[in-house]
């Protein structure tokens, strides 16, 4: 019983404590899994992690999208690669709330480094990605939900990355429709560098009201997914280049086309999903309803991560503690994908 006492303190000493870097095993598990699962995009998203107290550093009342409601948690945002044999974490990063980052007291106690301040989580999912992109795995283009697909300073920090996207967006979005001129006003003779914004020669259009707009044509029936048993799922998609709208005309950003994805399923009396995507103008459209489609393996991953290998046990109160234990998480997650398709590995009979 002694014995097992002691271990039990020297694994909380490891967790909680001790000084090693968390994110010296990210880049060794990705470089090692990534190529075996044949990456093929990089999912972005957020879980809630059940927690009561105050003292669990970013626990708070706040509204889980995996719990489905307002409740006492801690979130984490997270970055994993997807591909067609599998998927691979690549970072974790716990979402603290404002009223943490300026709470001295709680701080000092939770262990929260003083360089940590307040990020929202785009922001959070934007550093996970610079992160990645300085591996040596192939980049690879990064999907994302709503909540950071609507967000187009998320948007244009992937962008300035040099990083490929193909984000969800919600129908009320603006964008500026085929055939828009923009016009950059004269520069002024004012000392100074004033922000020079771009005149659009029309007003934005919402996604739902472009997509009610585009003539029979402009639809295509494509498949988005392949089943195990070889059957192609399809949908109707529609593709059209745009500008956003917020980026022209309160964020002063030069109009960057960007792909305006739309599906909307033959038996459905509006359109279901959109999407934006800086992918190249000559990208195949299969290709993008595939991309488009494919964050839903994320889902997979999170059960996984929290039914098997106790992603969401943690049971300490220091911040360094949580990502030395997403990192432990990420490394057995990285020992089962590799056993799975490893070829020599022995089958159950």
């Amino acid at each position: 019983m002694g014995e097992d006492a002691a271990r039990y303190e020297s694994l909380q000493q490891v967790l909680a404590d001790s000084p090693w870097d968390p994110d010296m095993l990210g880049p060794a598990c990705a470089e090692r899994v990534v190529p075996e699962i044949e990456g093929s995009a990089w999912v972005i998203d957020d879980t809630g992690i059940p927690k009561v107290g105050s003292h669990s550093p970013g626990v708070k009342r706040q509204y889980s999208g995996t719990l489905g409601k307002v409740d006492s948690c801690q979130i984490t945002v997270s970055l994993h690669a997807a591909g067609s044999r599998g998927t691979a974490p690549l970072g974790w990063a716990l979402y603290l709330p404002e009223e943490w980052c300026g709470d001295g007291p709680r701080r000092e106690k939770a262990k929260i480094p003083e360089g940590v301040t307040f990020k929202t989580k785009p922001q959070l999912a934007t550093a996970l990605a610079a992160q990645a992109a300085d591996w040596e795995i192939p980049r690879a283009p990064i999907l994302a939900d709503q909540a950071y697909g609507d967000d187009t300073a998320f948007r244009t920090g992937l962008h300035d990355l040099k990083l490929t996207y193909l984000v969800a967006v919600s129908p009320q979005l603006g964008v500026f429709e085929p055939g828009t001129g923009f016009k950059a006003p004269a520069k002024s003779a004012r000392p100074g560098r004033p922000v020079v914004r771009h005149r659009p020669d029309r007003k934005p259009v919402s996604v739902s009201a472009l997509a009610r707009e585009l003539n029979p044509g402009a639809w295509q029936t494509l498949p988005y997914r392949t089943t195990k048993a070889g059957e192609e799922v399809v949908s109707r998609f529609a593709f059209v280049r745009v500008w956003a709208a917020n980026a022209v005309e309160r964020r002063g950003e030069e109009p960057r086309t960007e792909w305006l994805i739309i599906e909307w399923p033959q038996d459905t009396e509006a359109p279901t999903d959109y999407w934006l995507s800086n992918l190249p103008e000559d990208s195949e459209s299969e290709h993008l309803a595939r991309l488009a489609r494919l964050r839903w393996t994320i889902e997979l991953d999170y059960r996984q991560l929290k039914g098997e290998l106790g992603l969401d046990h943690y049971e300490g109160r220091s911040y360094p503690g949580f990502h030395h234990h997403c990192a432990l998480v990420t490394c057995a997650h990285a020992f089962l994908t590799l056993e799975r398709l490893s070829p020599k590995v022995r089958r159950p009979d």
